[in-house]
């Protein structure tokens, strides 16, 4: 399956439009990708608190869409983050585990993490701490790139956006630093990984 686009690339994207309307594209161009949607869909009815499906996978398959390109070009995981104030290592094990299991058999990996403990394992993974966040949106506002800070959910068949950032930078393909955590080295290695998966991309330096 590829996305169809017409010959109105701006009238798709929805670059410079209200947000309304761009919630609202977002919304069609995720439907049509069957392994994503599938997902969002699938995750309302989990039971975990405040749960979104975002970053990469959201921005991405927007591109794919603007592009031609089959739905799940270039995406490695989709990340599904909750927010549990049950802190144990072996709460989110159980919760990882059983989200799999619901979602095995697809072509992506599902990559699930309770936010409320990201703190615990953040130095050991990136070399340096960070406090921890009040809520998944707070967590979602420090993702690496303004594209990328993006969670949607599905309530009562509408979807949920959070973009603490907007949505302009991701319908318009421009990869730009959010520093509120990541380091300059992480966000250029995005930007090599994605210019080599996306080259209508425009980059903003450091």
């Amino acid at each position: 399956m590829h996305f169809q686009i017409s010959a109105d690339r701006a009238k798709l994207t929805g670059y410079d439009r209200d947000i309304d309307t761009q919630k609202r594209l977002l919304h069609d161009i995720l439907s049509q990708s069957p392994v994503l949607f599938e997902v969002i869909r699938g995750s309302a009815a989990l039971g975990l608190e405040n749960c979104y499906t975002g970053a990469g996978c959201i921005c991405q398959t927007v591109w794919n869409f603007q592009n031609g390109l089959e739905p799940v070009h270039g995406i490695s995981d989709i990340d599904l983050v909750y927010f549990d104030e049950d802190l144990s290592y072996e709460k989110e094990d159980r919760t990882i585990r059983r989200v799999k299991d619901v979602f095995r058999g697809l072509p992506v990996e599902i990559d699930v993490k309770n936010q409320a403990r990201v703190h615990l394992w953040y130095k050991d993974h990136y070399g340096y701490d960070i406090r921890p966040y009040a809520s998944v949106e707070e967590a979602i506002s420090t993702w690496p790139t303004t594209a990328t800070a993006v969670g949607v959910r599905l309530e009562g068949g509408a979807l949920t956006v959070c973009a603490p950032f907007g949505l302009n930078d991701m319908f318009g393909q421009i990869v730009r630093p959010n520093k509120a955590q990541v380091t300059e080295e992480t966000y250029l290695k995005k930007c090599v990984k994605w210019g080599a998966l996306w080259d209508t991309l425009t980059f903003v330096p450091w």
